[in-house]
């Protein structure tokens, strides 16, 4: 039986359930904005490290605004390596997945969260 975003935070620690739980649907919000921007669809395109990390800020700025970072930090993420360390605690979870030549480092210094005050537009 799968285990629930929340017991997999609770279990793991170093994040809280509503970080899983936005990344999940960060992972949907993103798919959905490339297929969007897509010039010919193809049907279900790969998401990138590099591609989830920038919708991930995309939508905790459309959420949360200039206070994105500070959300984001108060349930444990504080760069975006945190991102692909929460994916791929949901990968080993069944959760997401991965495709052979995705790695954990796709997610390493994608931008400093430095950079949600600059593109933080009203």
């Amino acid at each position: 039986m799968k285990m629930s975003l929340e017991d997999i935070a609770r279990a793991d620690g170093r994040y809280s359930p509503q970080a899983l739980t936005f990344v999940y649907e960060a992972l949907g919000y993103t798919v959905k904005k490339h297929a969007q921007e897509a010039i010919e669809p193809t049907g279900p395109q790969h998401i990138t490290g590099r591609d989830l990390a920038h919708g991930l800020k995309d939508m905790a700025l459309e959420r949360y605004g200039k206070l994105a970072p500070t959300v984001l930090a108060g349930w444990g993420i504080r760069s975006t390596r945190d991102f692909g360390e929460i994916v791929y605690l949901m990968i080993a979870n069944q959760w997401m997945s991965a495709q052979p030549t995705d790695t954990i480092d796709d997610f390493n210094d994608v931008y400093p969260f430095t950079d949600f005050d600059k593109d933080f537009h009203f």
